[in-house]
């Protein structure tokens, strides 16, 4: 019976969902920043799958569908935009000024790590589309001669770190500008930390899913030129 329902084509998509609704209810319960409801999720799956010895194609065969829904669901987020694009107008000039130079330091870190560290080369060019929406991410890191699990690795323990440590950031450094919190979250923390911006509100919301569009389209320019000065 259990291999039954190991086996079956929704065992992954099933352990999914319930784990993630365990994570939101411990969320809600806690009200602790670091319980976010993806990284409780992402443990329980890791360690259920290793106490019962499933092996990831096993998993992924219902967990696939899941990701299916991961581009509709980025283009979603353009809905708060819309209602907030009286402010993009406003405030258009600074806010693609911002968010190129969140694309540039972004590049800069991972650049310095590489050369500190002296981190492979492929390792390294993975880890340079870290702060874009995984839909994006893996064909771009694909494209350039990456490990496209490196990149999805990297990608939502960005997000989760982003979405978890932002409250903390913008109440250390009071900054409280709705339009400069929602960047932040966007810029660095792409869907996930957007998630975070709805928490926040409607105006940080908006400018989080702009942030996501246009990191996302500076970040496909710069790595394919930036890919080749990794050594």
């Amino acid at each position: 019976m259990n291999d039954v329902m190991i086996n079956s084509a929704y065992f992954g998509l099933v352990l999914s969902l319930l784990a993630y609704y365990l994570g939101i209810k411990l969320k809600n319960k806690t009200k602790i920043a670091l319980c976010n409801p993806l990284l409780i999720a992402t443990v329980l799956i890791i360690v259920l799958l290793m106490l019962l010895d499933i092996d990831y194609p096993t998993f992924n065969q219902g967990a696939q569908y899941l990701t299916y829904l991961l581009t509709p669901a980025t283009v979603c987020l353009a809905l708060p935009l819309y209602r907030e694009f009286k402010i993009l107008k406003d405030h258009l000039f600074i806010i693609f000024i911002a968010l190129a130079a969140g694309c540039i330091t972004c590049f800069v870190v991972v650049g310095g790590m590489a050369l500190l560290w002296q981190i492979d080369r492929t390792i390294g060019i993975s880890l340079l589309p870290k702060s874009i929406t995984t839909a994006i991410a893996i064909g771009l890191t694909e494209e350039v001669g990456g490990i496209s699990g490196i990149t999805v690795a990297a990608v939502i323990i960005t997000g989760i770190f982003a979405s978890v440590i932002a409250p903390s950031i913008f109440k250390w450094f009071h900054i409280n500008d709705p339009i400069a919190q929602g960047l932040a979250l966007g810029a660095s923390g792409h869907a996930i930390g957007t998630s975070k911006a709805l928490e926040l509100g409607e105006i940080q919301a908006a400018m989080s899913s702009l942030a996501i569009v246009v990191t996302g389209i500076l970040t496909v320019i710069i790595v394919p030129l930036a890919a080749p000065l990794f050594k």
